[in-house]
């Protein structure tokens, strides 16, 4: 299996191919967008390019950089090299199971009532699976930011002092390319969490779409063609050196409501989906929680994501900007 990484040192980037316990550095290459655009220009798949540009190089170990200690600090996985308001990150929500009940529990106002989350969740069961060449019913959207909200493992994840809480989502995000013939590719797969403002939601279902304007991380690695029927996830919150909550679910298409070719066809219908150039990560959703449990993170909490299969674990600290809002007024310019 292709694994990938983005790295720096200094104003020097590089992608490498990860061989464990090593790295292996492509030939004159700066990022996977680089590295997306000679495959689809070329012809190739991004394992057989990657491969092919990794031959002459030697390799470089592995851990060091994990853990932060190298001179070589890893970025997430993939970005627009030249512009990060080109890097679209969104998502689909009430695609498991559990998600689902969260949101239930999270808005419902009596027992036997269903939200329009669950609603939403039956229409997925009934219509989000279509048969091959027929187009099914529409998953929920949310849009997350740009490349500018998107941190890598080891960055923090920051609860902004305007949030009323932070909490993790432990997911797998897909990662695409818009080709110069303005066709989606899809490069890999890749664990994410994707940080949402639960609190704030709670209070209302119509914040959910403010509840997302939050950081999120990606990564390490980029697995390139990796299996997406049922997945182990694993899910871990740390807090002064010790597990305060732990979660293992299963994701993937088995797992879900919907298809991925169903979710990458209501995503990338859009025109705007499709301009040329752009990056896309687009997350999948979640089983469970922490918030859930009752559990508030607090500043310095390490949240860890690990997905069976997808090299190593995300793992990211908590930061709480604890300053006072500040008004933000507009000028008039006219």
């Amino acid at each position: 299996m292709t694994r990938l990484i983005q790295l720096k040192k200094g104003n020097l980037r590089r992608v490498a191919l990860v061989e464990e316990p090593n790295v292996r550095l492509l030939d004159s290459c700066s990022s996977v967008y680089e590295l997306a655009h000679r495959a689809i220009v070329a012809g190739m798949t991004l394992s057989e390019i990657a491969h092919q540009q990794a031959r002459v190089n030697g390799t470089i170990a592995y851990d060091p950089i994990y853990s932060g200690v190298s001179d070589w600090k890893l970025l997430p996985p993939i970005d627009h090299p030249e512009e990060p308001a080109c890097c679209l990150i969104s998502g689909t929500g009430l695609t498991h199971m559990g998600s689902a009940r969260n949101r239930q529990s999270m808005h419902a106002t009596k027992e036997e009532d269903l939200t329009d989350s669950m609603k939403m969740f039956r229409w997925g069961v009934e219509g989000g699976r279509p048969a091959p060449g027929c187009i099914g019913v529409s998953p929920e959207w949310f849009y997350k930011g740009t490349g500018f909200m998107l941190r890598a493992h080891g960055e923090p994840l920051e609860i902004p002092c305007y949030a009323e809480d932070g909490g993790e989502e432990a997911e797998i995000a897909g990662v695409y390319i818009i080709g110069p013939d303005g066709q989606p590719y899809r490069l890999g797969l890749a664990p994410g969490n994707e940080f949402s403002d639960h609190q704030f939601e709670k209070r209302n279902y119509l914040n959910l779409a403010g509840s997302k304007l939050r950081t999120c991380a990606l990564g390490p690695e980029l697995v390139v063609n990796p299996r997406f029927d049922s997945v182990p996830v694993s899910v871990t919150i740390e807090r002064d050196g010790v597990a305060l909550w732990k979660k293992t679910f299963c994701s993937g298409e088995s797992e879900m409501c919907h298809s991925l070719g169903n979710i990458e066809h209501h995503h990338f219908k859009y025109e705007a989906h499709r301009r040329r150039g752009d990056v896309h990560v687009h997350f999948f959703g979640t089983e469970s929680l922490s918030f859930s449990d009752n559990i508030r993170l607090q500043d310095g909490d390490i949240t860890q994501v690990s997905v069976e299969g997808y090299g190593r674990p995300l793992r990211n600290p908590v930061r709480v900007d604890k300053s006072a809002p500040a008004l933000i007024s507009v000028i008039p310019a006219g």
